[in-house]
Order: structure tokens, then sequence, then C-alpha cells
């Protein structure tokens, strides 16, 4: 057997549907049926207390410092499950449809009609999340997520309200965990004011400097209009200067319509919250892959030099899309970088430029920030030959 066959077999796991993700909302899964003979009113408060703080912007910070802690002298294998940190949202999923399904034989078993009002509230909730449906009508399931989880929130509680004993209980207090959960990021909800620089029509880089300074492999979530839409975007900070700048390429109607319309203010809501690209400081040497403005996430952790990187970055005629002031700074930072302009040389094979910049620069992992189906290919291919690569997973 070959080291290839040998490496294949022992990472096979890590591919779809066995991600860390879906292993995680499995074992939720497995406890839940674990504790099948416990209370079930007491089950749908702790799973969904497990759904809403695991996805809570200050709890997602944690994850990943305690996740990125973890010195470079440790087993790469360790920091390789390390690094998978930002699976957490198959805690979510696993939280939220335990929670589903011990309220359905609350519903059952009970006799209050406001018990199957919120039993369809959250079941709708689970169907508009459903990855298809969600990839198809993100703005739909945005809106129903927000609108229905506060609607099924207030009913729930007022279902829980009316039972003996509940002020001062172990579901009281939980209850009243979610509820500032929900509310904190909403607490800080400000309209600020914005520059933006249109490079070209397809790229917008957005300035922020309204005394917030976030930190390196974090993003922001801005709206135009906070009740109906968020968009979320790395930050791109720089060393030595406050504020930081949001790289936004045209990708639908919300960023076209910025693009072109270029806004003075702009809401934000919540901290800075930690993305996949904090795990960079679990390895010694990286490789970063990135497509079109997949850049801004990685220019944070390139300006930083926190840790020793190569960047592999792929986009159309790159001077004319980013502007020279943006490239420059890049190639300021990364003389080494293989830029590959599309217009010019094609499509390439990204997982062999990896490959590549992998071996010259002995990295110990590759983060790829792509879009959905180049980064699961790149991962993919990538651990699949034994490579620690790490991209986004669209899953909560």
């Amino acid at each position: 057997m070959t080291a290839l066959q040998t490496t294949t077999r022992a990472t096979w796991l890590r591919r779809r549907p066995f991600t860390h993700h879906n292993r995680l909302a499995a074992a939720v899964v497995l406890a839940n049926l674990v504790a099948i003979n416990a209370d079930p009113t007491d089950m749908v408060v702790a799973n969904l207390t497990l759904a809403v703080l695991i996805r809570q912007q200050h709890v997602i910070n944690l994850l990943f410092r305690l996740a990125t802690s973890a010195p470079t002298t440790w087993p790469l294998r360790v920091r390789w499950t390390l690094g998978k940190v930002y699976h957490f949202g198959g805690l979510h999923v696993g939280g939220a449809v335990c929670a589903t399904a011990w309220f359905a034989v609350v519903a059952w078993t009970g006799a209050d009609p406001l018990a199957w009002v919120i039993l369809a509230l959250l079941a709708s909730m689970i169907a508009f999340a459903l990855p298809n449906l969600r990839a198809r009508r993100h703005d739909l399931f945005e809106r129903t997520h927000r609108f229905t989880g506060w609607a099924t929130l207030a009913l729930f509680a007022a279902h829980s309200a009316a039972q003996p004993g509940f002020p001062g209980s172990t579901r009281f207090w939980l209850l009243t965990a979610v509820v500032v959960s929900v509310a904190l990021p909403w607490l800080r909800l400000r309209k600020v004011p914005v520059r933006i620089v249109r490079p070209s029509s397809h790229v917008a880089l957005v300035s922020f400097d309204h005394g917030v300074t976030p930190f390196a492999g974090s993003s922001t979530a801005v709206s135009r209009n906070p009740l109906l839409e968020w968009h979320s975007f790395a930050n791109v900070p720089a060393p030595g200067r406050s504020g930081f700048r949001l790289t936004i390429s045209r990708a639908g109607d919300w960023t076209g319509a910025l693009i072109d319309d270029l806004p003075t203010h702009l809401w934000v809501k919540g901290v800075p919250t930690a993305g996949v690209g904090n795990i960079d400081k679990l390895f010694t040497r990286v490789v970063w892959v990135a497509t079109g403005s997949g850049i801004g996430p990685c220019l944070p952790h390139l300006l930083s030099g926190d840790t020793p990187a190569r960047l592999v970055w792929s986009t159309r005629d790159p001077r004319a899309t980013y502007g020279d002031d943006l490239v420059d700074e890049i190639l300021a930072v990364q003389p080494h970088a293989v830029v590959h302009d599309t217009v010019r040389d094609g499509k390439p094979d990204l997982v062999e430029l990896a490959l590549r910049a992998h071996r010259e620069f002995a990295a110990e992992a590759v983060i790829c920030i792509s879009n959905r189906k180049t980064t699961w290919h790149v991962v993919e291919s990538l651990e699949a030959r034994g490579v620690p690569a790490f991209g986004a997973i669209w899953d909560s």
C-alpha cells in the first residue's frame, strides 16, 4: 500500500457527509437519544439554549480563542482537528432539530393550543434553513429565521411562564440567557459613516473608522436596512492604523446596489466576530489560497505577518479590478505571491498551485477563501492528499 493510499484512507472521514459539522450535529442527536426519558420541556430548553448560545458572537470568539491557543509544538494532527473549530454550527443545527423534536412531544402530550403554534414556527424555521432552499432564497431564510425566531422565543417564554414553579427555576435562567444572547448584538446597533472607493465596477473598498479596530481574522455584519438583511464581510485592519476596510465584490443584488450607489453610511451591530482565518495561528507556516475578492479575508493576516505565509491568488485582471494601490499593498508584503490573472492565463488548477506552494514554502496548512464550490473542491482534494486544509462551509 502506498503512502498516498494510507493517507487517503486516514482522511476520508473528513469529506462530506462526514465533516466535523455533521459529526457535531450527530453527537447532539445521540446525546438526546441517551436522555430519551428526560422531561420533554427541560430538553426543549436545554437544546434551545445550545442552539442560540453557540451562535452568539462572544461565545464564537471564545471558542476560537480556546481552539487557537494550542502551541505550534503540539502534534500536527491535533492542531489540524482544532483548526476545524469553525464547524461549531453543527451544534446549532443539532440543538435546533432536537429542540423541535422534543417540542413535538410537548405539543402532542399537552393540551395547550399555543404549543402547536410554537411547533409550527419551529418547523418552518428548519424548513427554510434546509441547504438548497437557503441557498436559493437566502433573504427569505434570513427574515424567517429572525422574525420567526423572535416570535417563537416570545411565545415559548409565555408558554413556560404559565407552568408552576417557573420563576427562579433552571428553565427560567436558561431562557433568560437565551433572551440576553439574542438581544445583545442589537444593543450595539449603530449607523456609522463609511468612505467607499470603487476601483472598478466589480469591487468596492469600504473604509470604517468609528472607534472600532477589529482583530485580524474577524468579520463585521453590515446592512442598509437592519430589520431585513445583513451581510458579513471579513475585516481588513491595517497595522498601526485605526479603523478597518471591507472588500466587497459584486455578487448579487445587495452588493451590486452598494457598488453602484456608494452610500455614505451603513448599519453595524454586535462585535467583530472570529472566522476561519483565525486558525492560521495554529501553524508555523500557511498557504493562503484566494479567488477574486477572497483576498479580503487573507489581507489582514498577510499585512500583520504574525504567521509566515505564502499567497496564491487567482483573479481576473487584478490591477484593473482592485486598483494599483491594493495590489501594490499585497505585493509589498508578499513579493513571492502567485498571482494568477484569469483573463491572461485562463482558469488555473488551484489544487496543483496550492500543493506546489505548500511544498515549496514548507507550509503546515492551507486556508482557502473562495466560493462554495471551489472551496469545497480545494479543501477536500488537499485533505485527501494528507494536507491540512480549511475553508468556510456555509452551514450554521
